[in-house]
C-alpha cells in the first residue's frame, strides 16, 4: 500500500462526504492490515474533518492502564472495540514498582549484542544502576533503577520499540 492509497482510504472513511458521519469498515481493516504489512504500531488519517486513529499493541503488556477513547473510534469501528473489551489486569494504575519509558524509542537489555543482560528477575539493583538502555534518534539513553530493590518482572523484549510511559520492568 502507497501514500496514494492511504489518501484514497481517507476519502472511504468518510464516505467522500462531509456531511455524512460514517466510517467505512473495510477502510478500518485496510489501515489495520498496513500496520502489520509496514511494521507500524499506529497510524492516523484525516480527511473533511473526520480523524481515525488505528493503533496496535505489540506485546502483552502486564499492566495495562484504561485511557479514554474517542466516542468517534467507538462507533465508529465495532471490531477495535472487541479488541479493547479484552481482559484487562484489576490493578488500579501501573504497578508501584513499574520503570517507565522516559521517552520513544527501542529497548536493549544489555550493553551490546552478544553481551548479558544488564538485569535479571531476580536481581538486586541499587538505586542508580543502569537497568536498560533506550536507543531514541541514534543517541543511547541509560534507564537507571529510581530506587534499590529486587527485579520482580520483565516487561519488554530485547531491541523491540517502546513507546513513552510504557512499563519496562518492575522493582519490588
Amino acid at each position: 500500500m502507497n501514500m496514494k492509497n492511504v489518501r484514497e482510504l481517507g476519502t472511504r472513511l468518510t464516505n467522500g462526504s462531509k456531511a455524512k458521519q460514517g466510517i467505512d469498515a473495510s477502510a478500518i481493516r485496510e489501515l489495520a492490515e498496513l500496520l502489520t504489512e509496514t511494521g507500524l504500531t499506529e497510524i492516523e488519517v484525516e480527511q473533511g474533518g473526520m480523524r481515525l486513529r488505528v493503533a496496535k499493541q505489540l506485546a502483552p503488556v502486564a499492566h495495562v492502564a484504561a485511557a479514554p477513547v474517542a466516542p468517534m473510534a467507538v462507533a465508529a469501528a465495532p471490531s477495535a472495540t472487541a479488541a479493547a473489551e479484552a481482559p484487562v489486569a484489576k490493578r488500579e494504575g501501573p504497578h508501584p514498582g513499574a520503570v517507565t519509558s522516559p521517552m520513544v524509542g527501542t529497548v536493549y537489555v544489555s550493553p551490546e549484542p552478544g553481551k548479558p543482560p544488564f538485569v535479571k528477575v531476580g536481581d538486586q539493583v541499587k538505586e542508580g544502576q543502569t537497568l536498560l538502555i533506550v536507543e531514541a534518534m541514534k543517541t543511547m539513553n541509560p534507564i537507571t533503577a529510581p530506587r534499590a530493590g529486587t527485579v520482580s518482572e520483565i516487561c519488554i523484549a530485547d531491541a523491540h520499540p517502546v513507546e513513552f510511559g510504557q512499563t519496562l520492568l518492575v522493582i519490588s
